[in-house]
This record gives structure tokens, sequence and C-alpha cells, in this order.
């Protein structure tokens, strides 16, 4: 089944008053809950405020991101539904809570991942 990015960039939060912020949380765990809950969820999480370390294939480590990114992300969430279409519609409840825009892409499919995957659950 398909596995879908909803992002939204750094920033896009910060229109929402200090004091509401715990509302926001509120709504957007209850949008988690009910992605766990329709069994589409795979993970999510909101990422630091900071500059990204770019690591060269060399092994070259440098801050980034570079200068003309006007955009990262701020947080994320994958969900696993079986088409676009139910991806925009998780997408919008997202929105809704989050109070912000969400960007929507599909992930590649990785089969020989999914299988390795696999075998590690199958081992804890």
């Amino acid at each position: 089944m398909p596995r879908y990015l909803i992002s939204f960039n750094d920033g896009a939060m910060d229109h929402i008053p200090d004091e509401e912020i715990p509302d926001v949380g509120k709504a957007a765990h209850a949008v988690i809950q009910d992605a766990v809950s329709a069994g589409v969820w795979v993970y999510g999480a909101g990422l630091e405020r900071q500059r990204a370390s770019v690591v060269s294939t060399d092994g070259t480590v440098t801050d980034g991101p570079y200068p003309e990114t006007k955009e990262v992300i701020g947080g994320f969430v994958i969900v696993e539904v079986p088409s676009r279409e139910e991806a925009l519609t998780w997408a919008g409840k997202i929105a809704l809570a989050c109070r912000c825009a969400q960007e929507v892409r599909e992930l590649l499919p990785d089969p020989e991942q999914d299988t390795m995957l696999r075998e590690a659950d199958r081992h804890r």
C-alpha cells in the first residue's frame, strides 16, 4: 500500500499565539489517535528549529541547508493509505488541527526495505 509524507514548513505555526499551543497539541494528538485507530499511522514528528548538518558522500560535514534553501520541514507525518485522495483527506485533518497548510508527497515504494523491516519486527 502506498505511503505518503504529509509535512509543513518550519515557521508555519508561528502565527499561533503561545496560549493556544496546548489546544493545537490536543487537536493534533486527536488526529494522530484517529490515524492510529484507522490503521494508517506509520510515524510522525515535529523537528527542532535548527540548522541541519549536511554530510557529503566523502563524509565531510557542513552546516546547512544551503543559502538558496528558503523553506525547510518543520514537522511531518507518514501515513499508509490506498490512495492519494485518502492521503489528502488526512492532510486536511492535520492542517485543521495544526492550523497550517500541509504538503503531500507519495513515497517511493521499497519492497526490499519492507521485507527487512518485517524481519526485524519478527525478531523483537
